[in-house]
């Protein structure tokens, strides 16, 4: 399956660097590309649905506890939606 990057998405995955730049240690932001990286390999395999969202076709993975991602997939592209910090405020997620 082909992975597709959301603007959204992308904004969300580098202020996630970027506070762990500023929070914690090199090892932690590497640690979490780590994740990313091993997780987006996973749903580029196509054999791996995660947890449906509250979203219609949305799905969300877990990527360290703190994070989750949330994706749809159409005709064999896996669409990333948001990176999502589960320490934010529920009532602020949008998918556009």
């Amino acid at each position: 399956m082909k992975i597709e990057w959301t603007l959204l998405s992308k904004n969300d995955y580098w202020k996630n660097i970027e506070y762990l730049e500023i929070h914690w240690t090199e090892k932690e932001v590497l640690n979490f590309i780590k994740e990313v990286d091993y997780s987006l390999n996973l749903l580029a395999k196509g054999n791996i649905i995660f947890t449906p969202s509250d979203y219609t076709n949305v799905y969300k993975m877990v990527i360290i506890k703190q994070i989750t991602i949330y994706y749809t997939i159409k005709d064999k592209t896996v669409y990333l939606l948001r990176f999502w910090n589960n320490h934010q405020d529920l009532s602020n997620f949008k998918l556009k």
